[in-house]
């Protein structure tokens, strides 16, 4: 076979070489030991958690190293597009912090090393194309998908490794003259691998998280150009890569099956082969074992539910940055206010197996990182997401900024600071009675007759003076405790609970219902000072008419 004869037969149109291609493509001046790294996803328009995952890993390696994060879509499967997609890919990540250096946006590209999309740099693959053609690398294949099934069934039922491989691969050894006949035809075609390895043959590899390898060589010919001429993944992951002098690809364990071929392909390109970071899936309990967070059954795996529940970004971050390295939660407790960008991350310290994502400690986390946060950035956040997801309680917050402040800021920093949300979504619930429309009529314990409430709550409107501190505030309502035959001292009444028909606790949850409408809520005394007197009064007067 004349493989320059069949390289012009194949691409008469391609004359640029890949020298030239190459020179368009120059080396980036970077810091030695900088990561150039990217985030290649399809445009399925479904941005999950292991996007994120990858995502942190990729911009933690390029940025702490003086490196380079770009974004290359990878849309060489039109089938699978969805319209918007890139947007909704890049806003989504945006609002996680992830921040590209260069490469695709909304309305375009940025950056010196694009087009950044797959599908509009067919003409540089065809030039890589035409040159593994030349060298005997690359053929066509003619093959109807009628064939390609019947031989699929063949190999199933004689039990053979599925692929077009060995004698099956019918097309590797044709003449000029039968690709000619064909071509005359009009007939389809893909561009198929010419595979020298075997699978007697192993060899060793490293990859940053799984470790030493032992890889077995691949011996399909995989299609490099399908037959709209758009390339594989494989395929134009190795041109883009090499182009964009990525260093390292950060990319889901699934794709370690295709790495035999991948390693091969630059090879046979001649391409410097970047370091490969396999990340292991995001798991879950489900009963007794572990499984894979799936879309159809999870929804904690869209980014868009964490956004729609509330939780904010820094904790969402934070609580990846302990799945992914094990030493991060240490560093945090020495470094309590530092940026995590301070902390020294490393792809080596990836679980090679993959991480258990565990709902109860992402809310821990953001407890904490809600509780660390100040009450003006509380109503920033917390109005942000209520635009968005509760415009009546947005409405209710932005109608008077400082009120919805006051009552942010109860119990909020100091050594112990309360932690009463997890979410966003939480907020509502927690001070959702300080506004008319949210307060919920109470239910008192059944243990206590109406007429001992009505006394309590009539008493307490008697004594209360606005001007009070907290200390004088309670005295009263522990005097009002006594008064009704109830006791103020907790260790006589668990002593002997028999001995007194209520507490000083019974008494001041009473107060709380006609206030709050709830048994649990911030320090009543501070409620009722942020409320002022006229609406707690009011709201007592209320309850009381209401029980009468």
């Amino acid at each position: 076979m004349d493989y320059q004869a069949l390289a012009e037969l194949l691409y008469p149109n391609i004359t640029e070489t890949p020298e030239e291609v190459e020179a368009r493509f120059p080396e980036r001046n970077n810091p030695e030991g900088a990561v150039i790294t990217r985030m290649a996803p399809s445009p399925t328009g479904f941005v999950h958690l292991g996007n994120l995952v990858q995502g942190l890993t990729s911009e933690r390696m390029a940025h702490q190293s003086d490196g380079v994060l770009f974004l290359r879509v990878e849309d060489t499967d039109a089938k699978r597009e969805v319209p918007g997609a890139v947007e909704v890919l890049i806003n989504t990540l945006k609002h996680y912090g992830i921040q590209f250096d260069e490469g695709a946006t909304v309305d375009g590209d940025s950056g010196d090393y694009g087009p950044y999309r797959q599908r509009q740099r067919a003409s540089i693959y065809h030039v890589f194309a035409k040159k593994l053609v030349a060298e005997g690398h690359a053929y066509p294949c003619f093959c109807t998908e009628e064939e390609l099934s019947a031989m699929r069934e063949q190999q199933e039922a004689g039990k053979e490794t599925t692929g077009y491989y060995g004698k099956y691969a019918i097309w590797r050894d044709r003449t000029l003259d039968e690709v000619k006949e064909q071509l005359d035809k009009g007939a389809s075609w893909v561009l198929r691998f010419r595979s020298t390895g075997s699978i007697e043959n192993q060899f060793k590899f490293d990859d940053l998280v799984k470790g030493k390898l032992t890889i077995t060589e691949n011996n399909v010919d995989h299609v490099l150009l399908k037959s709209d001429g758009i390339p594989t993944y494989h395929f134009a992951h190795a041109v883009d890569d090499h182009l964009m002098h990525t260093t390292h690809v950060v990319r889901g364990d699934e794709w370690l099956p295709s790495l035999p071929f991948h390693i091969q392909l630059f090879k046979t390109l001649g391409f410097k082969l970047p370091k490969y970071v396999h990340i292991g899936p995001l798991m879950k309990m489900d009963g007794n074992s572990k499984r894979k967070l799936s879309k159809r059954k999870d929804p904690e795996l869209a980014l868009t539910f964490y956004k729609a529940e509330g939780f904010p970004v820094e904790a969402v971050l934070e609580y990846l940055m302990t799945l992914l390295n094990s030493n991060y939660e240490d560093w945090r407790r020495a470094n309590p206010t530092a940026d995590m960008g301070e902390f020294k991350f490393s792809p080596k310290k990836l679980n090679p197996a993959g991480n258990l994502f565990d709902y109860a400690k992402l809310t821990d986390v953001s407890k904490n990182e809600i509780a660390k946060m100040d009450a003006e950035k509380v109503y920033t956040l917390l109005t942000e997401w209520a635009q968005e997801f509760d415009p009546d309680f947005a409405a209710k917050l932005t109608s008077d900024k400082d009120f919805a402040v006051s009552i942010l800021s109860i119990g909020r920093g100091g050594k112990k600071p309360r932690k009463d949300m997890a979410t966003w979504k939480e907020a509502k619930p927690y001070m959702g009675f300080f506004y008319d429309a949210y307060l919920e009529k109470p239910v008192f314990d059944e243990r206590f007759s109406k007429e001992i409430i009505v006394s309590v709550l009539n008493k307490f409107i008697d004594r209360y003076d606005y001007a009070d501190d907290s200390a004088v505030w309670f005295d009263k309502v522990k005097a009002i405790t006594e008064e009704i035959g109830f006791t103020s001292d907790m260790k006589a009444y668990k002593a002997d609970p028999d001995a007194f028909p209520g507490t000083v606790a019974n008494v001041s949850t009473f107060i709380r219902q006609a206030v709050t409408g709830k048994t649990n809520s911030p320090d009543l005394y501070t409620v009722m000072q942020i409320l002022g007197k006229d609406r707690s009064i009011d709201r007592i007067k209320k309850v009381i008419e209401d029980l009468k």
